[in-house]
């Protein structure tokens, strides 16, 4: 109880500085880090009113997009077996607060649907859905020479690790998050190391989670126990960075964005301390460009028919790796990966991009829930993924005489 009064707390402050008149806010504004921090205790209506607005609340860089746009032509409605699908379809958005929902089959648009006031020109914060566009970039950066292995060790690409619990723990250790070092990730907590990880003053011109990963010590042996953790898949993003010299923003739009042919710019939030974009959150896109996300990787990351990201990437990120906490579920390189050969990225809140090969599907999701995660909302998201899979089988099934 007094934790969650804190969380309260810690909140309303955030909100309330953000509107103090200029003068009261040089005296008590938090910092940019703080206010990142306050996003996981947002009210609902402030969630709804600012998910599509993080690129403009927080510092970004913008991944620009090219002149050729990679088309979704429309095809047949989906119908949903027993039900009216669009009602059916309405009331799981509201229920959920889903904002917006696109269904592709081989490259279709089936199905999609806008609530919430967003549509198909707005911008949406995808949180940890991130984490996979920056694994992506890594493969890319791997195939492109800037990444020599993923057994490399993170050292050698970031300095300041040597002689921290991060030294000696490899690229694919990061990617598979087995490094081993202790983190909790419990989003409502505001003691958590991810409710604290940006809110620690800047120094020596480090980023936030360097500073706080170079003291956290170790827990388990590298490689031997999976522990999700949000400020390691920053830290791949400065890895990226440092390797390709280059924002996560404009290596997105230099070898993704414009190729493959996005419609619209997408954001990047950026660290306060260092300027470098966050890797484990802070992008933005429309439902369109999530989609079309889904349908690169479908394609087996090829742009014009050439493969762009390393096939050693590619096999690893969307087959399992590692075990996680649920019984049948795995995880790849940043991909949580499913037993029928499918794959996702989601994050909290209720993003999702969906890619399943075998039925030639992508399910994007932009979404508010009213909490970060939980058993019912999760399941209420693979009940939903599953009734697509089965509208899309039943349409392969003989009619009946």
């Amino acid at each position: 109880m007094r934790l969650n009064l804190l969380a309260g707390l810690f909140a309303a402050t955030v909100c309330l500085a953000v509107a103090l008149p200029s003068a009261a806010a040089e005296r008590s504004a938090p910092t940019i880090g703080q206010q990142r921090e306050g996003v996981l205790f947002w009210t609902q209506a402030q969630r709804e009113a600012r998910f599509p607005r993080m690129y403009e609340l927080f510092p970004s860089d913008r991944a620009a997009h090219g002149a050729q746009v990679h088309a979704l032509p429309q095809g047949r409605p989906l119908a949903v077996a027993g039900r009216d699908a669009s009602a059916w379809l309405a009331g799981y958005m509201d229920r959920y607060h889903i904002a917006g929902v696109m269904v592709l089959e081989d490259g279709r648009v089936r199905l999609q649907r806008y609530a919430k006031g967003f549509g198909p020109d707005r911008r949406w914060t995808s949180f940890s859905v991130a984490k996979s566009v920056t694994s992506t970039l890594l493969g890319i950066a791997l195939q492109q020479g800037y990444i020599h292995s993923m057994g490399d060790t993170l050292g050698s690409y970031i300095p300041e690790l040597r002689g921290s619990a991060y030294a000696d723990v490899t690229v694919q250790q990061l990617l598979t998050m087995t490094s081993g070092v202790r983190w909790n990730e419990d989003y409502a907590d505001a003691r958590s190391d991810v409710a604290q990880m940006y809110l620690g003053a800047c120094a020596d011109g480090r980023a936030h989670v360097l500073s706080y990963l170079m003291k956290m010590p170790r827990q388990w042996p590298a490689g031997t126990h999976w522990n999700y953790n949000t400020a390691e898949t920053d830290l791949l993003g400065i890895l990226v960075q440092r390797a390709t010299h280059r924002s996560l923003a404009a290596y997105l739009s230099q070898t993704l964005w414009q190729p493959y042919g996005m419609a619209a710019d997408a954001y990047w939030i950026k660290d306060e301390c260092d300027g470098s974009d966050t890797g484990g959150s802070g992008l933005s896109a429309t439902l369109g460009d999530y989609a079309r996300l889904g349908q690169f990787m479908l394609d087996g990351g090829r742009i014009g028919g050439k493969p762009v990201i390393a096939q050693a990437w590619l096999q690893g990120a969307v087959h399992r790796q590692t075990g996680v906490d649920e019984p049948g579920r795995g995880y790849g390189y940043l991909w949580w990966t499913d037993t029928d050969g499918s794959y996702a990225a989601i994050g909290i809140f209720g993003q999702m991009v969906y890619v399943d090969p075998a039925r030639k599907l992508v399910i994007a999701q932009v979404a508010a829930w009213p909490q970060a995660t939980g058993k019912a909302l999760v399941q209420a998201r693979r009940e939903f993924v599953a009734a697509i899979k089965r509208a899309v089988d039943d349409e392969g099934k003989p009619a009946s005489p």
